[in-house]
């Protein structure tokens, strides 16, 4: 079932309940109305009669069969009077015909309370006893005008309710409709939206403002997207030129190799400048695959605790074996109270590459070839601060040395080879492990950039 139905339906339903709540009520109210006011008019005919038989003490006097006729005309429908003596003994009835007997028990009850009430057959009777006289009197009668009422209304609350339920559903259903046409209308933009046309934006509206808000989250989303695909498409633009450009060096100097007569020396000096060439191509592959496998280290759960120092120190171990002359420094800004605070959770292997990764720009592009490791731990996170003097970033290499295959000038003049892609790496390796990575320049020429990762809890 759909949510317009659903909607539609439970609207309905809803009204059903309480249009068949008012007619029950109505009906229970009318009818006990009914009753009670057929009680009064039966009550009143009793008292009357009563009145009339102690008044004219001879039933056989003219007058009084003259004056219990009037009253008898006037009465309610099939009504039935009896008035009898202490003794239980009929003193007087109407119609004269009418032959009815009440046992003990039901007059000591009308003695004891003065009047009872009860009904028989859906007639209604009352039975009073006046003190004064020492009178019973039993008075009953067909309220054949209030059933009939009653029944009118009956018919009157049942077409009521299905005349009102068929416009309800009718509403309903006609306002569901109205009130989705926006979703509607939603919902068709979305489903054009494809690959092709992610840089058209839902239309915003402020005159549904609940629907104006999923438009603009939408529109968002499509703009998270459109980015994500620009980087995708530069992405691999970026990698099919990497990778080609050593691919036709390597092509050339074999196709070179062909057709001339090299000597010992000349193979020699081919040969590796070609292993120099697929060394390059084996990291840039390397690179591209870490960069491609980046959604998958977020699902990673069973990492173990690390130490970050320690990470550190074998990071920069590493990066003095591929520089001799490299001088680095490694220290902590406070001393730690507990080694527990140098613990954090996650794969050695790629924190240790991030520390590489860091430490090694950091020398290429040290006037001095030194570089400062400082540690620190506070406030539940463990930050390491990589630090050089040189050449700081411009604003605009700082806001994209963070992505793939971007060399900022710093590279370009220091003539470094590389593709653009470590600092992008370790950014995806620190976001994997709910870190960031960042850079500021604390002093004219001197560049640092800071990892801040979370403790081991």
């Amino acid at each position: 079932m759909s949510i317009k139905s659903r909607f539609a339906f439970i609207f309905s339903g809803f009204v059903a309940i309480m249009l068949a709540i008012s007619s029950i009520a109505i009906f229970i109210l009318y009818s006990n109305f009914r009753e009670s006011e057929f009680y009064s008019r039966v009550k009143s005919e009793g008292v009357i009669f009563h009145d009339y038989v102690f008044e004219i003490k001879d039933p056989k006097q003219a007058a009084m069969a003259k004056i219990l006729s009037g009253v008898y005309t006037n009465s309610v429908f099939d009504e039935k009077l009896t008035v009898l003596d202490s003794a239980g003994n009929v003193l007087n009835k109407l119609p004269e015909t009418l032959n009815q007997h009440f046992d003990k028990a039901l007059l000591n009850q009308i003695k004891s309370k003065r009047e009872i009430r009860y009904e028989i057959d859906k007639y209604q009777f009352v039975g009073m006893y006046n003190p004064q006289t020492k009178y019973y009197t039993i008075a009953s009668g067909y309220d054949l005008s209030g059933y009939r009422k009653l029944q009118n209304l009956e018919i009157i609350l049942a077409l009521v309710f299905l005349i009102g339920m068929v416009m309800t559903a009718l509403f309903s259903f006609f306002f569901v409709q109205q009130a989705f046409k926006p979703l509607l209308a939603l919902n068709k933009q979305i489903k054009q939206t494809t690959i092709l046309n992610l840089s058209d934006r839902l239309i915003v509206s402020d005159e549904f403002p609940e629907i104006n808000q999923i438009a603009i989250s939408y529109n968002a989303m499509l703009e998270r997207l459109s980015k994500a695909f620009d980087y995708q498409k530069s992405f691999v633009q970026h990698a099919s030129h990497e990778l080609r450009t050593p691919l036709a060096i390597m092509l050339s100097q074999t196709e070179s190799a062909i057709n001339k007569k090299l000597s010992e020396a000349d193979v020699h000096n081919l040969l590796a400048s070609l292993k120099e060439d697929q060394q390059g191509m084996i990291d840039l592959t390397n690179s591209l695959l870490l960069l491609s496998q980046y959604e998958l280290l977020g699902y990673q759960k069973d990492w173990p605790k690390i130490r970050v120092d320690e990470a550190v120190v074998e990071a920069s171990s590493q990066v003095m074996q591929m520089f001799t002359d490299a001088k680095i420094h490694i220290g902590f800004k406070e001393i730690p109270e507990s080694d527990e605070s140098l613990f954090v959770v996650g794969n050695d292997s790629l924190l240790k590459s991030v520390f590489i990764n860091l430490i090694k720009n950091a020398y290429l592009y040290a006037s001095d070839k030194r570089v400062d490791v400082m540690i620190d731990t506070a406030n539940g996170k463990v930050s390491v601060e990589v630090m050089n003097n040189g050449l700081i970033l411009s604003e605009e290499d700082a806001a994209q040395v963070m992505q793939p295959f971007y060399r900022g000038k710093n590279a370009l003049n220091a003539n470094t080879k590389g593709f653009g892609l470590g600092l992008s790496i370790v950014n995806r390796i620190l976001l994997a492990h709910h870190g960031i990575v960042n850079y500021d320049a604390p002093a004219p020429e001197k560049n640092r950039f800071t990892v801040i990762l979370p403790q081991a809890i």
